[in-house]
């Protein structure tokens, strides 16, 4: 893989798979020079907040813009025209997915989404919702929660599995060779 040197990093709704998400965005930046810009959804934010993760983000990636409506703050331009070298939302909801199966591009991320596959720029989404069955994950005081995945969901993220300029990770360790940084 070609060693990446700027990514936008899109954070959605989603507690599952934050925390293992943001330990490796950070291990990422620490071992590597990869600028990073970072944002969020209005509840993308929520969740940090409610995670206990919101002063980190701030300390750890101070260039972080928060969403004000689905092309505010303008991520898009810049992603289409070849000014980063990769898109990222991880870890993405089941809401984000569904509406971005079915075109909808009405937030920040779903409109970033929908603007960049357009382009040439590469799209890397880490969707919650993969695996029929249940999954063990922690609520933010670090209870352990099982999740049972709904078949419209994990049937949405097949559908964004097959979508043009969308590549699925399966986990946020798959990051360290789509950017090039060793483990």
């Amino acid at each position: 893989m070609v060693k990446k040197n700027r990514i936008a990093w899109g954070i959605t709704g989603s507690g599952d798979l934050i925390k293992e998400t943001y330990n490796t965005m950070v291990d990422i930046k620490s071992k590597s020079d990869i600028e990073t810009m970072v944002f969020l959804s209005k509840e993308g934010e929520t969740v940090m907040k409610w995670y206990q993760m919101w002063d980190s983000i701030q300390k750890d990636f101070p260039n972080f813009k928060t969403e004000n409506g689905p092309n505010s703050p303008f991520i898009v331009g810049p992603l289409q025209v070849g000014h980063y070298d990769a898109l990222v939302i991880a870890p993405a909801t089941s809401n984000t997915v569904a509406k971005i199966v079915y075109g909808i591009a009405d937030t920040l991320v779903t409109n970033t989404v929908a603007q960049t596959a357009k382009g040439q720029t590469p799209i890397y989404m880490l969707p919650v919702d993969q695996k029929r069955g249940s999954l063990k994950s922690y609520a933010p005081g670090g209870r352990e929660l099982e999740l049972k995945m709904r078949e419209i969901d994990v049937s949405n993220t097949e559908k964004l599995a097959q979508m043009e300029n969308i590549h699925i990770l399966k986990s946020s360790e798959e990051l360290y060779d789509i950017l090039g940084v060793q483990k």
